[in-house]
């Protein structure tokens, strides 16, 4: 690696390390130790102190070679996999960095998944080590130890490990014992770039999660490729929100932030983000679009009592937008009379809101899935400084993104250079990039469907590519096709619907049927004042006259969508779908398949009806025979 050393003490704010063919995780770590050892690497919070703890370059280089010794003495041999069961922290990166100096395998959990899905992936991964956060975690996946036969060795981090129960052949302990033995010289054990890194599991929306193997060169390639886009800061602040076990706060906000030098600071909790992201006033910020859904929706909630303040934040965000499109060359800006007030709006409108979000956001990116284009012009419009991305667990995972400069909404912007994109006669996107996944883990079969010998994957998304653009329009397998043989998407559908402040989630379902139906679960707190306004019982939302109303609601949100993506019949609840009850996977996907399992009397029950009246099968037999 080359580079000349700089820390934030020489006032330098640029030190993006260039990656070389031969260099590996732990490569990349030691350069930045060796350039910037006194930078701040991590901030996490102390709930002993209850304060923010900064930790430098060199105070978690000696931490990491606590753990590689401790590591060494586990006797596992290179290859091995180990994982790590931890909410985003210092500990985590630390036990990831170790175990790529020995020639381990990572395998990251989600802590909030469920205790069956997270053995299912030790047990199929075969880790023979895994490091916890509590007691709790493993008295919950003890149940499940008969499953594990690999498992030797566990590792707990907060409370006593020692009296611990567990079958004979494991052998679980404090982290903080396992650590305080540690005094020999830490080993390293030498690997290359194509050694396999990580598995990384993907969300298991259609059936079990499948292990993506990833390489160092993968990883690196990805966030190399990456950083010319976004280029890392040393004076840079990323608040890590998503789950290091998430390929693109893995490869994004880790790696990437490390070849810049770059400050990551560990959110405490969902509850305790607003206040995080005061204290730690982040320059860069990662998402998923639900993340950004909540905050359009906590916007808005703050001017919902106002009719004044709502003009102000919809003439804010439009006069907004009206500037961004002319700095993208694509508009003509605002006229002398909006030019005169934009300064007012900004500083009574824009700057309080985006005071939020820590006040100096010079880049906030959205993945993971599609963001409602209507909820990133507002923002933007506002003056959050916000890129759509794009990309699978498979590629590494970032495949395309805007640029703050040339930045379309509604596109996830122009593959990395390096990828190559195309599309199949179905529209399906195919991807070739030097960051593509090694295969699945134990399933060849599986592996082969989705990635060809020429080295192209396919993605199982439908997309559009204009004037080098990508545009992603739905999942392959989750197309509606109706009895009447039309084709609707309907992520579509449910972004609109989901636009009601009243519902809080929904899924569209129709597939061989002659129309859609919704299962819908409401806000619970907006069905409370709404309920009360049409005099319907709080408890009880899922009654005839209140289905009626609702469709009509729904029939005004779709009036621009064609006659055959309308909703006929719904299904209305307040229990929240979750990753608890397995209807949602660790990233929030909703698992449609489960979901219409589950709740397939309440789908079977809404088409019973509607077809009871012969209404809707008699409008489209005309249809078909115009």
């Amino acid at each position: 690696m080359t580079g000349p050393y700089s820390d934030r003490e020489n006032g330098q704010t640029n030190d993006v390390i260039n990656l070389k063919q031969d260099d590996t995780l732990w490569s990349l770590f030691c350069e930045r130790v060796h350039r910037t050892p006194y930078g701040v690497a991590y901030r996490d919070y102390d709930f002993v102190t209850k304060s923010w703890r900064d930790h430098s370059w060199r105070t978690i280089s000696t931490r990491v070679d606590r753990f590689r010794t401790a590591l060494a003495r586990e006797e596992l041999k290179p290859g091995d996999r180990v994982g790590i069961l931890l909410p985003n922290s210092v500990d985590w990166v630390c036990l990831d960095l170790a175990a790529h100096a020995l020639g381990f395998v990572v395998v990251a959990l989600y802590p909030h998944d469920s205790a069956a899905s997270n053995a299912y992936i030790l047990g199929h991964s075969d880790a023979r080590l895994v490091l916890l956060d509590s007691s709790a975690r493993w008295r919950a996946l003890d149940a499940y130890c008969a499953d594990l036969p690999m498992l030797t060795r566990v590792w707990i981090r907060d409370g006593p490990g020692e009296n611990m129960q567990a079958l004979t052949s494991v052998v679980v302990r404090s982290l903080a014992a396992v650590l305080a033995e540690v005094q020999d010289v830490p080993p390293t054990h030498p690997v290359t770039p194509t050694t396999l890194a990580t598995l990384i599991y993907t969300s298991g929306t259609t059936g079990r999660p499948k292990g993506v193997m990833l390489s160092h060169y993968a990883l690196l390639w990805n966030a190399a490729a990456s950083a010319r886009i976004i280029p890392p800061h040393l004076d840079d602040v990323f608040l890590s929100i998503l789950p290091l076990a998430h390929a693109f706060e893995r490869t994004v906000g880790h790696y990437l932030a490390m070849i810049g030098g770059s400050t990551v600071a560990y959110a405490r909790s969902p509850q305790d983000l607003r206040d995080d992201l005061m204290m730690i006033r982040p320059t860069i910020l990662l998402g998923v679009p639900r993340l950004f859904e909540r905050m359009y929706a906590a916007i808005h909630l703050r001017t919902e009592a106002s009719t004044v303040q709502q003009y102000l934040m919809r003439l804010t965000a439009s006069l907004g937008w009206r500037r961004f499109e002319a700095g993208q060359k694509r508009g003509r800006g605002l006229g002398f009379c909006a030019r005169l007030i934009w300064p007012l709006l900004e500083r009574l409108v824009a700057v309080p809101v985006l005071a939020a979000f820590g006040g100096r956001l010079r880049v906030a990116v959205s993945g993971g899935a599609p963001l409602d284009e209507i909820i990133a012009r507002f923002l933007i419009g506002i003056g959050l400084p916000l890129v759509e991305g794009y990309g699978l667990t498979e590629t590494g995972p970032v495949v395309a993104t805007n640029a703050l400069d040339n930045n379309l909404p509604g596109s996830v912007g122009e593959a990395l250079n390096g990828i190559s994109v195309r599309l199949t006669e179905e529209s399906e996107l195919l991807v070739h990039s030097p960051s593509i996944m090694m295969g699945y883990w134990k399933d060849g079969i599986q592996t082969s469907r989705v990635l060809d010998k020429s080295g192209w994957l396919t993605t199982g998304d439908v997309a559009e590519i204009r004037d080098g653009r990508i545009f992603i329009r739905s999942r392959v397998n989750e197309m509606i096709v109706l009895s009447i043989g039309e084709k609707i998407n309907p992520n579509v559908v449910e972004s609109e619907i989901t636009r009601d402040k009243l519902i809080e989630q929904v899924v569209v379902v129709g597939s061989s049927r002659p129309f859609l139906a919704a299962l819908i679960v409401l806000n619970s707190a907006e069905w409370e004042k709404f309920a009360h306004e049409i005099g319907a019982d709080v408890d009880q939302p899922n009654t005839q006259s209140v289905k009626k109303i609702m469709l009509a609601r729904l029939e005004k949100r779709l009036v621009n969508f064609p006659r055959h993506a309308q909703i006929r019949a719904v299904h209305l609840s307040l229990e929240p779908w979750s990753i608890d009850a397995g209807l949602l996977t660790p990233t929030l996907k909703v698992k449609r398949d489960t979901l219409q399992r589950r709740f397939a009397a309440e789908i079977a029950a809404m088409f019973d009806q509607v077809a009871e009246l012969l209404e809707i099968e008699g409008e489209n037999q005309v249809r078909m025979r115009t």
